[in-house]
């Protein structure tokens, strides 16, 4: 579960970075504003693995 997890977050935040890139060079503010959402959220996620981890004692 864990490895998994982290490579959908790792994609999630690569994801979020092209559109926030895609958004700055087309002016749409709307899209970037959804990267910066998306790579916020892939921080969560990766922020509750490490814990699991953690608890884990990875």
């Amino acid at each position: 579960m864990g490895a998994d997890d982290k490579m959908q977050n790792k994609a999630e935040n690569l994801g979020g970075k092209v559109k926030e890139g895609l958004g700055k060079a087309t002016g749409n503010e709307q899209m970037e504003a959804e990267g910066h959402g998306d790579q916020a959220k892939s921080s969560v996620k990766d922020a509750g693995e490490n814990i699991k981890d953690a608890f884990k004692g990875k």
